[in-house]
């Protein structure tokens, strides 16, 4: 597509016609040839959704469409006014995907090969469903289950090295693994990231820069890609360009906490000029979840529940799901309906945090002496950490020694500006204590 768009993209998403996986490819490769289409089928999406008594075969046009611009949440109700059909089951797994609810992405997979979509495209959705929930022991059997053409394809060989890569495999199988994927199709951004990561962990600067480019200017995007390509950037003090890889992740999802706080550092380390009244209401917004919970008259049920779960101000209750206070002893629907209340006079809702949540696997101290227990409690300060590494602790929210033993070497190269030699530090400073990351 980058030789000349040969469709029209507005038309392709208002006018009815043949609307399926091929029309779906076509606009993101126009896209990725030149973003200005992103524009256009932003504008073309706005038109459709004023347009009145959609038809099902219009719902999931739209539906695709928001998808694509990332409003996943309002893709997934749209296509559920769709036709039942099998695509608009496909794209409502990936938006669940998307959203990091990934038992609705696999029960959504199963309907959609239940509907006639592709079977091996289903499965490699459930596969990185699984793997991202946590199960890469059940992708990798899900992986094993196929065979044929699909083994030979771009998306089965990325799936499996970043399988492989999650449960702890060979480094040397999993590079092999995604160069056969980017061999297959020079476009696949998943691969492509995959490539930079593993040159970025070992120092290969200039290799991880152009397998990160080459990877952020696919549609869409990977966010990884896009958030490791701007710390580049911010290291080489090219902070234009830092801050436009995180600008391209806020136009489609503008409340990404890590894009949110990187363009405002790189803006601060560049000098740069930036919106000062969005930057007015994140200020505020701030402000608002740092309020206390206790400025509120709540029942002294709601208010020992809280206290209970650690819960000190709004941000910490954005941060928490219904489920999760419903779980805490003696918290019922009366207090669930208080805490909505509460929230909703300040413009807030639960769960709309959850994401920069980190869970951590159980930890479990009884099993450790009674010096192991002290010394896992000690500040994060007692390791003397150099300043880059001191300052991931504190993105990551690192307190304790213990804190940090939970975390894996994965994990902490994900932070900005944490390389491999910072690494080392830490696993030296655990080491001379005693102590590993988790996974080591």
């Amino acid at each position: 597509m980058s030789q000349g768009l040969q469709f029209d993209l507005k038309e392709l998403v208002l006018v009815s016609g043949t609307f399926g996986p091929q029309e779906i490819e076509q606009m993101q490769r126009a896209i990725a040839g030149d973003f200005s289409h992103y524009r256009e089928l932003r504008e073309a999406v706005g038109e459709l959704e004023q347009k009145e008594d959609l038809s099902p075969a219009s719902n999931v046009r739209l539906g695709v469409c928001l998808y694509l611009l990332g409003r996943y949440r309002k893709a997934i109700d749209t296509l559920k006014k769709g036709d039942g059909g099998a695509l608009p089951h496909f794209y409502m797994a990936k938006s669940h995907f998307a959203l990091e609810d990934y038992s609705a992405a696999l029960k959504d997979y199963a309907a959609a090969r239940k509907a006639g979509y592709d079977a091996d495209l289903c499965a490699l959705g459930e596969a990185e469903a699984l793997r991202y929930s946590g199960d890469a022991t059940a992708a990798l059997a899900k992986l094993d289950s196929l065979s044929g053409a699909v083994e030979q394809t771009a998306e089965y060989l990325y799936q499996r090295g970043a399988t492989v890569a999650a449960l702890g495999g060979n480094p040397s199988e999993v590079i092999a693994l995604y160069e056969r994927a980017v061999s297959t199709d020079p476009r696949h951004a998943g691969a492509l990231f995959g490539l930079a990561l593993e040159n970025d962990r070992y120092g290969n600067d200039r290799e991880a820069l152009e397998f990160y480019k080459r990877s952020a200017s696919q549609f869409p995007a990977h966010f990884g890609s896009l958030l490791n390509l701007g710390l580049l950037y911010e290291d080489r003090e090219d902070f234009e360009k830092a801050v436009q890889c995180y600008q391209r992740i806020l136009d489609v999802q503008p409340d990404h906490p890590r894009a949110t706080l990187f363009v405002k550092d790189a803006r601060a380390s560049g000098n740069m000029y930036y919106d000062e009244d969005a930057q007015k209401k994140r200020d505020r917004m701030t402000q608002v979840l740092s309020v206390p919970v206790t400025d509120f008259e709540l029942s002294v049920r709601s208010r020992n529940c809280l206290q209970k779960m650690g819960i000190a101000t709004l941000g910490d209750l954005c941060r928490c799901t219904e489920q999760e206070l419903l779980a805490s002893k003696n918290f019922g629907e009366t207090s669930l309906v208080e805490i909505k209340e509460m929230l909703g006079s300040k413009g807030l809702r639960l769960g709309q945090l959850a994401p920069e949540r980190h869970v951590l696997e159980p930890f479990e101290p009884e099993a450790l002496s009674a010096d192991e227990q002290a010394l896992l409690t000690r500040p994060i300060t007692d390791l003397n950490l150099s300043v880059r590494a001191r300052k991931c602790m504190v993105r990551l929210g690192v307190n304790t020694i213990g804190e940090l033993v939970r975390r894996t070497g994965d994990e902490l190269l994900e932070c900005k500006n944490f390389g491999v030699t910072s690494l080392n530090e830490v696993r030296d400073k655990l080491s001379a204590h005693g102590l590993k990351l988790r996974g080591d």
